[in-house]
């Protein structure tokens, strides 16, 4: 960063991930410009604010953005108190966000759409290492503007793209046309989306927490407006995996999701469909067909996607990223999450050295640098923009001197948006564990910084 020492660092995202690492470019003495695509700091998180986390507020806020708040004189929630969505932002986000030193660089309604070197394409090399960055942003005001910066971390996260519903990770045929009988993930179905949702036929496609949220809280409105009715499709042969541990859970929040979404199904308020793989689905005029592809069909009014999300790649078409084929993470940090091997929390901590890519001073960070892999911790990402920070500040010895503190059991994310679809056999954690070996789970959120990842799969 020494040929653009006198340039802002941009940060694309202003969720939990994006707000530490302005936080941590403050205390090192560098200037970030956070660009935040929604209304408000937090905003994919706000439109889950009715899902309460599983794990508590100790493993939910970054160290430097700590320091930060402290000297403006915040208290801290109760470290051990288990937090909404909407607590996340209304007690520590924007809080932070408030702050004048992160007021002053943030950027609302600002979406970034493009990102390469100044006055170069992919495919020139000479001076590239020592050329700012061109980030594109199209602002709220209607203008698109060009800002020229020293380097760039990408913590927009994922929740602005959901895996698709259809099978091999394409769309089902129809998807498309019939968009307008799908909602958003993770609706608020008793709250402010209760209207789309009551008394009507819901089909929630999915296999991880963010589906068991979404049945459960179907459940307490279909005992308000008794004409809803539940549906649920999973591609796996059973749904043993939300169900969970009950009360072995190493988590009581998550085990009790779990036990509740096992006695809805038994006792006939939900009704469940196993190896339903989506082929395709039909739009009519009173309600969508879905149909699997062993010829099965349902027929529902809205249909609740809680498949899980995939990076949004297409902004960094101009940059030279190394990605791991299978789950387009970096690709040194690939191996390592691969959840067809590794379980939630067998993750090691990394840093800069593994999050780098060809393009120098050019970082992915939070639930995106984890591209289609469900695993990300909250924590993971705190530390991973730590080291990043210390690396464009020329700290290397502090860039590659990663650590992370978490309980015995390990930390996972809850699948607000996430799941492990490991069998239990293939995790690291051995063949007794289960997919997240009785971790204490952090959620994180979706495509600003926090954000999921798969939402629990299909």
């Amino acid at each position: 960063m020494d040929s653009a020492k006198n340039l802002p660092v941009a940060v694309i995202g202003a969720g939990p991930v994006g707000l530490a690492a302005a936080a941590h470019l403050l205390e090192r003495g560098l200037e970030p410009l956070i660009l935040e695509a929604g209304t408000t700091a937090g905003a994919a998180i706000d439109q889950w604010r009715h899902i309460r986390l599983f794990s508590p507020w100790r493993f939910n806020l970054d160290a430097a953005a700590v320091r930060l708040l402290e000297s403006a004189g915040w208290e801290a929630p109760r470290p051990t108190a288990l937090p909404y969505g909407g607590e996340l932002v209304d007690n520590y986000l924007a809080p932070l966000a408030g702050l004048p030193a992160i007021a002053s660089r943030l950027q609302t309604g600002a979406r970034v759409v493009a990102v390469t070197r100044a006055g170069m394409d992919k495919t020139h090399t000479r001076n590239r290492d020592t050329t700012p960055f061109t980030v594109r942003v199209e602002h709220a005001d209607g203008e698109t503007r060009d800002h020229t910066v020293a380097a760039v971390i990408d913590a927009s996260g994922t929740w602005s793209r959901r895996n698709p519903l259809g099978t091999s990770g394409l769309p089902a045929i129809g998807e498309d046309t019939a968009a307008d009988r799908i909602s958003a993930p993770l609706p608020d179905v008793t709250g402010r989306d209760r209207a789309a949702f009551a008394g009507r036929r819901v089909l929630v496609v999915g296999a991880g927490h963010s589906a068991a949220n979404t049945l459960t809280s179907l459940a307490e409105l279909a005992r308000e407006e008794p004409e809803t009715r539940i549906l649920w499709a999973v591609r796996g042969a059973s749904a043993a995996k939300v169900y969970g541990g009950g009360d072995a859970d190493g988590l009581p929040a998550r085990g009790q999701l779990g036990g509740r979404v096992r006695r809805l199904v038994e006792a006939g308020k939900i009704e469940l469909h196993t190896g339903f793989g989506i082929s395709s689905l039909k739009s009519l005029d009173s309600h969508v067909t879905v149909e699997a592809a062993d010829g099965r069909t349902l027929d529902a009014d809205i249909v609740v996607p809680c498949t899980g999300f995939r990076p949004d790649l297409d902004i960094l078409r101009e940059i030279r990223l190394e990605l791991d084929p299978a789950v387009e993470a970096p690709r040194e940090l690939g191996p390592l999450i691969d959840p067809e091997f590794h379980s939630c929390g067998t993750v090691p901590p990394h840093g800069a050295r593994l999050l780098a890519h060809p393009d120098k001073d050019f970082y992915i960070v939070g639930m995106k640098s984890y591209g289609r892999a469900p695993t990300f911790l909250l924590a993971t990402g705190y530390e991973q923009v730590r080291s990043v920070v210390a690396a464009l500040a020329g700290d290397r010895e502090a860039a590659d001197t990663v650590q992370l503190e978490l309980p015995e059991t390990g930390v996972c994310s809850t699948d607000a948006g996430t799941s492990c679809d490991v069998p239990a056999a293939a995790t690291a954690a051995g063949p007794d564990a289960g997919c997240c070996a009785a971790p204490e789970p952090v959620l994180v959120g979706f495509p600003t910084g926090l954000s999921h990842g798969r939402s629990g799969g299909n």
